[in-house]
């Protein structure tokens, strides 16, 4: 084992700094007679691309593929900006689990590839999504930190190589952080991994032309994301806002059981603050409600000098914490990994002491300039000055138009730059120089993505005369590194036009009644059956007449009851189109 000494000056005299074969350590002891230890890298999901996401997390799980059976306690974690391995046991049990962890590292056992494949799809379908699982995509796209909304893609294609050459550049001694709790390097411990470089942590992207916005989301919840500088104040005003959201929705207002407000660093420079609020249907527009008060009285109001200090002495007393300096491994490590300023505890508790209530306020501006709020159901929030987020895409491609089988006004476009779907209300275009993913199955269908998150599914089933050919126009023009192939799909989950539906007919040109606009259609329609029901009433009237009559004409009644058919089946048959249509 080979260290040498590194030392940032805000940790002299609190916790030991060395390198381990090039890795950054950082040291101190804790109570105890256990050792727990945390390797970072600084590669994570937001440094993938949708079409290799979960590149990262087979890595991770191919490096613990040999721990499987010990009785330690260890685990991975895969986050957006960084990859943990941690572990808790005797000095011993964990140095050989970091050895371990790290020759896995250095020669993957890629014959497991396909298996560990299998294990991560079934963890991700036992995995839950949270309350704010849709907002990255929403406020970043399907790219860098907005990849956390997708479920992990590449694992089905991604291949050895593409696995052992990320392994071998991300996972480098230049790019890792080494945390123990012990009072020094332990011996034996062996670190060597491949050379590489420090990776900065990835630039967020914006999906938003405008904030702050809103979108709809499920029922039941109220979540909102902002992203603000880190910083002191700016760790303090969560705290500040999760109580005063719980006081203003569930002690006051009685409208949620839970309301809360939590900040995580994001990245070298910013974090991201999230504030949560539950609700009954019936409560829902109150705490959407209580919930932009409560910002907006924390941002112009009065933020009682109370609640400030009330804050500020909770996290002074983590100061006062048994091996505190053990406890701070984690944190002073996470911040050497992606860049961020290092403070001694000194310096800590001077700026805690240091924040104002006017500083909470300048927090509290920024957060709201930056938000993004989850309303639940459909409801609308443009009457707090939010912008909705945009729902369809600006263009549309040129090319064959398919008409939907299940829908005659909604149209699937192909094209040589992209593909369009288009319906009343707008259109959404992928471009195909800029998918960042297209899922594939050998029955012809394709999933295209694009960098703002908007998606385009071409299933040839369900639109008209999507021939090979078209198909062959799509795979040609994207990407081959966009590309995912799926496994086929059974017969009977291969979608089909829902049942009832009529189909529009193939034709070389339009149809003669496709130029009518269609309220002029409805119209008509409505018309026509006004007609067709004063024709079966009259008829009717003249069949009582003629049997009931002095002369009982039961011939002549005879001969206007087969009149009166057309005009019956003609009702029959607009009856049946109205359904149809209301069903849609």
């Amino acid at each position: 084992m080979k260290t040498t000494e590194f030392a940032p000056e805000a940790l002299a005299g609190l916790i030991g700094c060395t390198t381990t074969q090039g890795v950054p350590t950082l040291y101190a002891p804790r109570q105890g007679g256990e050792v727990t230890a945390g390797l970072f890298f600084r590669v994570g999901r937001a440094d993938e691309t949708l079409a290799t996401s979960g590149l990262t997390h087979l890595v991770e799980h191919l490096a613990l593929h040999r721990l499987q059976l010990t009785d330690l306690h260890y685990n991975g974690a895969t986050a957006n900006a960084y990859t943990l391995f941690h572990a808790t046991g005797d000095e011993e049990e964990v140095v050989a689990h970091l050895n371990s962890v790290c020759a896995a590292l250095r020669e993957l056992p890629l014959a497991r590839l396909d298996t560990e494949r299998e294990i991560l799809r079934t963890e991700a379908a036992g995995r839950a999504n949270g309350a704010n699982s849709q907002l990255p995509l929403w406020r970043y796209g399907a790219q860098g930190y907005g990849l956390s909304s997708y479920s992990e893609l590449g694992i089905w294609g991604v291949t050895p190589e593409q696995v052992g050459e990320w392994a071998r550049t991300r996972f480098t001694r230049e790019n890792a952080v080494l945390w123990i709790t012990s009072e020094s390097v332990p011996e034996g411990l062996d670190l060597t991994l491949p050379s590489g470089t420090r990776f900065p942590a990835p630039a967020a992207t914006s999906a938003l032309p405008a904030t702050p916005a809103y979108f709809c989301g499920e029922d039941g919840q109220v979540v909102l994301t902002s992203v603000v500088r880190r910083s002191t104040a700016a760790a303090v005003f969560a705290d500040v806002l999760g109580r005063a959201l719980f006081q203003d929705l569930r002690q006051e207002g009685g409208y949620s059981y839970s309301a809360q407000a939590d900040y995580t660093p994001r990245d070298t420079d910013f974090a991201t603050l999230t504030a949560y609020a539950d609700a009954l249907p019936t409560k829902q527009d109150a705490v959407v409600g209580g919930f932009v008060d409560t910002l907006a009285r924390l941002r112009n109001g009065t933020i009682a000098q109370s609640e400030l200090d009330s804050v500020r002495n909770k996290k002074l007393k983590l100061y006062d914490v048994p091996d505190f300096a053990a406890a701070s491994l984690p944190g002073y490590a996470l911040d050497l990994l992606l860049g961020h300023r290092v403070l001694s505890p000194a310096e800590q508790r001077a700026e805690l002491a240091a924040v104002t209530v006017a500083d909470l306020r300048e927090v509290a501006r920024e957060a709201w300039a930056s938000a993004l709020l989850q309303v639940p159901g459909h409801r609308g929030a443009d009457w707090a000055g939010l912008t909705l987020a945009p729902q369809y895409s600006g263009t549309t491609v040129t090319g064959s138009r398919h008409q939907s089988l299940e829908n005659e006004n909604v149209t699937l476009v192909i094209g040589e730059e992209g593909v369009s779907v288009t319906t009343p209300r707008g259109a959404v275009t992928i471009a195909y120089d800029t998918c960042v993913a297209m899922t594939t199955r050998p029955d012809g269908a394709r999933g295209l993505t694009g960098p703002d998150g908007f998606a385009v599914t071409v299933e040839p089933t369900l639109y008209l005369d999507v021939t090979p050919d078209r198909i062959a126009t799509i795979d040609a023009a994207v990407p081959e590194t966009a590309v995912v192939p799926l496994p086929a799909r059974a017969p009977e989950r291969i979608p089909r036009p829902r049942q009832g539906t009529p189909r529009p007919q193939a034709s070389k040109g339009p149809g003669p009644a496709t130029w009518v606009p269609t309220w002029l259609r409805t119209i008509g329609g409505w018309l026509l059956a006004v007609v067709a029901a004063a024709w079966v009433l009259l008829g009717g009237f003249t069949i009582v007449r003629a049997i009931i009559g002095p002369d009982g004409d039961l011939g002549g009644a005879f001969a206007v009851a087969l009149i009166e058919v057309p005009p019956v089946m003609l009702l029959r048959r607009l009856y049946l189109v109205h359904r149809i249509r209301r069903r849609r």
